[in-house]
């Protein structure tokens, strides 16, 4: 019988407990040995909901101490940099929370330190992991194979802006204690306005730039943005059009994202529920003209995106599969951020 696959975790705070430790706690072949989290209260109370014998409040601390195969480090994107210099020269596979970093320049730095380490970065684009996204990649690639429904014409992403917790930090453990951060420095091609537009973009809107490049299976270019800020729009090495609507409107208590991949005779279409969902994935529609319309819509298990994302991650360090988003292919995501802001940002 193998042994359970040991994993550290580099802070517990909101998206560190709800998107991730407590999907971790649940893979049978996964153990989370200790937690490092600056918040003294906060690690003791952690510790003690999800059953972690050891806590620690510096990182030396931990590593010297545990024994343990890879790191899950839920920390704010604008200060990975720093993080990743520290918990990288221990040579294990780290997870970070999407994007990459706060800046190409800060990206590619994080990238030379990765070379460095010798081991590997998971970036978690979870949207990757959702059976439903896996079940419609698999038949797009049928279908670009069989050339069956002809040539991929257009993809079109939509994401209105809604509740992207739908109740998933119900149980969030929180303390009062205060603690000083230290963050990546300001990329020296952007002034202060620039900056926190381009990183407003990448929190919230990174995840359809990868998705795009996942669907197409080939990189791309913004050629279009509006300046209201609703629309990008790509193209890719092979010609195919793409467009982002990023806020056509919004919700309230909905979650309404939507990804439909065109071809000449038909479609493929993905729904997409709130991040923070639990047990549940998306949906799946399939539209084909020949020989015959015909609508096929498959049922899918009730899995959710994150909890397939911590046992990809597991697997991966486990040798039994492949990391969904490495960090090289999520620096590209932060180029076409740098892009999209140029072309906003232009008179």
């Amino acid at each position: 019988m193998e042994e359970k696959t040991k994993i550290v975790f580099v802070g517990t705070g909101s998206m560190g407990q709800c998107a991730h430790l407590k999907n971790y706690v649940l893979i049978p072949d996964c153990e989370v040995v200790a937690i490092c989290e600056i918040k003294k209260q906060l690690a003791s109370k952690v510790s003690q909901r999800y059953g972690i014998k050891n806590t620690y409040e510096k990182f030396s601390d931990m590593i010297e101490k545990e024994q343990f195969d890879a790191i899950v480090a839920s920390q704010p994107f604008t200060r990975h940099l720093i993080v990743l210099k520290e918990i990288l020269k221990v040579r294990k596979p780290v997870f970070i929370e999407k994007p990459l970093a706060g800046s190409v320049e800060t990206g590619e730095k994080i990238i030379q330190e990765i070379k460095k380490s010798g081991t590997w970065v998971m970036v978690g684009y979870h949207k990757r992991n959702d059976p439903a996204v896996i079940y419609a990649k698999q038949k797009i690639e049928q279908f670009k194979k069989t050339n069956e429904l002809g040539k991929m014409r257009y993809i079109r992403i939509t994401m209105p802006p809604g509740d992207w917790i739908a109740g998933g930090f119900r149980g969030l453990i929180k303390t009062d204690e205060k603690v000083a951060l230290e963050y990546d420095s300001i990329p020296q091609d952007m002034d202060k306005k620039t900056f926190e537009k381009y990183l407003s973009f990448v929190n919230y809107y990174i995840h359809q730039v990868n998705l795009m490049r996942f669907f197409l299976g080939e990189s791309y270019s913004v050629k279009y943005a509006d300046k209201s800020e609703v629309l990008m729009v790509i193209e890719s090495v092979s010609h195919i059009t793409g467009v982002i609507e990023m806020a056509p409107y919004t919700t309230s208590n909905d979650w309404q994202e939507k990804v439909v991949v065109c071809f000449e005779k038909g479609f493929v279409e993905i729904y997409l529920p709130a991040p923070l969902v639990s047990n549940r994935c998306g949906n799946v529609k399939i539209y084909r003209d020949v020989p015959e319309p015909l609508t096929i819509i498959p049922h899918l298990p009730p899995v959710s995106a994150m909890y397939q994302q911590a046992l990809n991650f597991v697997q991966s360090v486990r040798g039994k599969a492949q990391p969904a988003c490495l960090a090289d292919e999520a620096l590209e995501d932060l180029k076409i951020a740098q892009q999209y802001i140029k072309f906003l940002t232009c008179s």
